[in-house]
């Protein structure tokens, strides 16, 4: 099996998300636009390149307007062939925000928000969408010696924020609004794709199989620690002068125990002793220095729910002939079995998340179609990004995510990749499109597709 044999087989599950096969045959072809096409990935342009531009392209855009399928029904089949691949009772999945800018005012659910690259001195805003992405980080390097983790996308969801009311709203649209971003905001949109990937995972056969969330600080509140979701757990970074203490002791009506303390101290006490573990960091296996204490309470967070408070020893590295340090990390895990390497492993492993995003905005013009569409809003970034899934889960089944000959040979002056990045992969894609017309027909590619693809290709 090649990358193009094996993407379409995969493509392939998506049969049942779609009523109708023309839809389905549609959808298809436009994956394959999305991931092979050239310039911006506008629903126009897909067109062009699927050999559209001299017909009418309005069923192209009907696909996401008028179309009735579910986003999560095209991710359930890659995420069941990942979980697969995991030979372990947990499966860890990282979570986060990320923001596609825009410039039209009058796209649905479009807002100003904080620009994440502005420098720490001074905040920038941008226009744009938000999604929660939810991705399964593939734990490679039990199998296969050096070769990092990679992040698999599962869910793309919208999110959203309720309107301001204006200058000019009386108190009861005030009082509406501070209700309903209580209710309505990206703590509880987490909470409610957590809560649907758990119940796709038990429909998938996977019930005795328990989710690890890996988030950042943002996710680190009440409204997610709190949310008690069965054989689902989290591991969150969180700030470093947060009030933690200890159950109160016993005889008493009092639930928290008078003395606190930060996560800060846990790392400047001396009476607590740093710990080693090993884990695979920066493409190899390092020991990492850590400090645990177990049964701990957060009062204004988690509430009663103990928790475990880890913090992580900043970790070493040379730039410029001299030693500097990064920052140390401050995890708080909901999980109270759950081996601490195996904990720290995934908390790490999260940094995997932001390739994708990386490689989402940068190399697949992902939300770059312009669509007014509510629908639209939310699903063409959604099947943009579920092809892109099913190209990284393709090579992890094929290559192991493991450079090959397949990719050509390397510049004289540049080492072989520990992993295949997604421009290798576009790349050795199209190769296959075009040297293997006669193979084309047989994986099931409709006519204009193998028509206009093989001459973009060339």
């Amino acid at each position: 099996m090649d990358l193009l044999t094996t993407l379409n087989s995969l493509l392939n599950l998506w049969r049942p998300a779609f009523c109708k096969g023309q839809a389905f045959a549609r959808a298809k072809e436009h994956a394959y636009a999305c991931l092979c096409g050239f310039g911006r990935k506008t629903i126009t342009n897909l067109a062009i390149y699927l050999g559209r531009d001299q017909s009418d392209i309005t069923a192209d855009y009907k696909l996401y307007g008028n179309s009735k399928w579910d986003t999560s029904a095209i991710f359930d089949p890659l995420m069941n062939e990942a979980v697969k691949l995991i030979d372990d009772d947990y499966i860890p999945i990282a979570s986060d925000d990320t923001i596609i800018h825009k410039t039209g005012k009058k796209i649905p659910f479009t807002s100003w928000r904080r620009d994440p690259m502005s420098p720490a001195f001074h905040t920038n805003l941008v226009w744009g969408l938000r999604f929660l992405q939810f991705s399964i980080t593939m734990p490679l390097y039990n199998n296969i010696s050096q070769t990092p983790s990679r992040a698999v996308p599962i869910r793309f969801a919208d999110a959203p924020s309720i309107k301001k009311p204006g200058k000019k709203a009386t108190e009861e649209e005030w009082g509406n609004y501070k209700k309903a971003i209580k209710t309505y905001n990206l703590s509880t949109i987490y909470i409610d794709n957590v809560r649907e990937i758990r119940r796709s995972l038990d429909l998938l056969g996977y019930a005795d199989k328990t989710i690890m969330m890996t988030t950042d600080a943002s996710f680190c509140n009440k409204t997610c620690l709190q949310a008690d979701i069965s054989r689902v757990h989290s591991v969150s970074r969180c700030r470093r002068h947060i009030k933690l203490c200890f159950p109160a002791p016993s005889g008493g009506r009092r639930v928290y125990d008078k003395r606190k303390f930060t996560p800060e101290d846990i790392r400047t006490d001396d009476n607590i002793s740093w710990k080693t573990a090993r884990t695979f960091y920066g493409g190899e296996w390092r020991e990492i220095r850590y400090k645990e204490v177990t049964n701990v309470l957060w009062q204004n967070g988690s509430k009663r729910r103990p928790l475990r408070a880890i913090v992580i020893a900043p970790i070493p590295y040379v730039r410029g002939g001299k030693r500097n340090y990064r920052e140390p990390a401050f995890l708080l895990c909901t999980d109270p079995v759950c081996a601490i390497e195996k904990i720290i492993q995934y908390y790490l492993d999260h940094f995997q998340i932001e390739y994708n995003h990386r490689d989402e905005k940068s190399i697949l013009g992902v939300g770059q179609a312009q669509v007014r569409n509510e629908r639209s809003v939310y699903k063409q970034p959604a099947l943009h990004v579920a092809s892109y899934s099913a190209l990284l889960l393709a090579n992890i089944m094929v290559y192991k995510d493991q450079h090959h000959r397949d990719f050509g040979p390397q510049p004289c002056w540049r080492k072989d990749p520990k992993r295949n990045t997604t421009r290798a992969l576009i790349g050795l894609l199209r190769k296959n499109l075009l040297e293997t017309p006669e193979r084309i027909v047989e994986i099931g590619l409709t006519p204009p597709i193998i028509a206009v693809i093989l001459s973009k290709v060339a």
